[in-house]
């Protein structure tokens, strides 16, 4: 059996339509006696297994799922965008990903653009892609941009670490899931009830990151993968709680969540990056979720050495709701720019410009105002 076909073989069990018609018949009748329940979930990946899957379209009315800030192209700082911007045109060459370099800041100009009008810009892969490109360069000064949770953030942790070329620098816009669950659930605006808690940067936080959120807000955590099943056991496994009147941290991905996470990999993290009051594009400025550079590597701090400004502030274009969306207040069809002036070909908001953001992903899927059209028709189907 070839490795493509052992996927294969493997993801049917978390695809399995027997299965999740039981798991769904079991999501009906524990939500028959219950109010309404809002559960939120803060990954991308999540949102694009719910929405390809036509998951929402399968739950009772009560049970409503949103999209949280879980798309770190979304959550980045239109300064942090401008700053990269501004050492392109210097003459800098800045490495980042490709949906970053889409990304547009507060002059509605993103690196993409900028690159255009003759900015050096590379897009890279990964850290270990930017330390090759300097280290084949080293009469050009380099810059990567680090957007991106702590699933990334190991990765230049360790590079950092382990030695990376002097002409390479770095503008660190990492953050931390966790303290941005704990500020939601505090939220009385956004109402949400339970959390769908990621899969992959749980497997590095571990679920011990949330307890103390979990103990101040009590409001259900379930640690959940990114395969069909995951998503609807989880949706039952929180539905369950609150049936027991028990909510309970749990962990439905045991595939690869642990209660401590990847213990490696947060020493790592722990040696490079101080974790610093940071602000989230569209949501707030959340304590302890900014992984900033401590003041012995500050010789890579491309901050410090470029005099560059301190993250914060909105910066939206008019009209549109890109902040609303990635609270989870509204559906990207809710936004007047959805589809109209804002599309995945010509994103406008940044919600647009990622893979794991929700107007990106509604739109992939052809949801506007309800309707899902398929190909060559359109009918009713999954949206909310």
């Amino acid at each position: 059996m070839s490795r493509a076909d052992s996927i294969r073989r493997v993801l049917s069990r978390y695809r399995d339509p027997r299965l999740a018609r039981r798991i769904v018949e079991k999501i009906w009748e524990v939500a028959g006696d219950l109010p309404d329940v809002r559960i939120m979930h803060v990954c991308g990946t999540h949102e694009w297994t719910i929405t390809h899957w036509g998951i929402r379209s399968l739950l009772p009315e009560n049970v409503d799922v949103r999209a949280g800030p879980g798309c770190p192209v979304c959550i980045t700082p239109a300064s942090d965008i401008d700053s990269a911007i501004r050492l392109a045109m210097d003459g800098v060459w800045v490495l980042t990903y490709g949906d970053m370099a889409r990304a547009k800041g507060s002059r509605m100009i993103s690196l993409e653009d900028c690159k255009a009008d003759g900015g050096c810009v590379k897009v890279v892969y990964s850290f270990i892609d930017a330390v090759r490109v300097a280290r084949a360069n080293p009469s050009r000064e380099h810059v990567f941009f680090g957007a991106g949770f702590e699933t990334t953030a190991p990765i230049v942790a360790y590079g950092v670490l382990k030695g990376i070329p002097e002409n390479l620098k770095v503008i660190s816009a990492h953050r931390y899931v966790p303290p941005a669950v704990g500020l939601i659930a505090e939220s009385d605006e956004l109402g949400v009830d339970a959390f769908i808690n990621p899969g992959h940067a749980s497997t590095i936080s571990g679920m011990k990151a949330y307890k103390g959120y979990f103990e101040k807000s009590r409001k259900p955590m379930v640690f959940a993968g990114f395969e069909p099943l995951d998503v609807l056991l989880a949706i039952y496994m929180i539905l369950k709680q609150f049936k027991d009147g028990a909510p309970r941290m749990e962990n439905e991905y045991r595939r690869s969540v642990t209660w401590d996470g990847n213990v490696e990999a947060q020493k790592r993290l722990k040696e490079v990056f101080v974790f610093e009051e940071g602000y989230w594009r569209g949501v707030s400025t959340i304590p302890d979720s900014w992984m900033d550079f401590k003041d012995e590597f500050s010789k890579i701090d491309a901050r410090k050495i470029y005099g560059l400004d301190s993250a914060g502030g909105d910066h939206f274009p008019p009209e549109a709701r890109c902040s609303d969306v990635i609270r989870g207040l509204i559906d990207p069809p809710e936004c007047p720019l959805y589809m109209r002036r804002c599309t995945p070909e010509k994103p406008v908001g940044p919600a647009m410009v990622g893979v794991e953001g929700t107007c990106r992903i509604w739109a992939q899927h052809r949801i506007v105002g309800g309707f899902r059209c398929g190909s060559g028709a359109c009918g009713t189907g999954s949206g909310r």
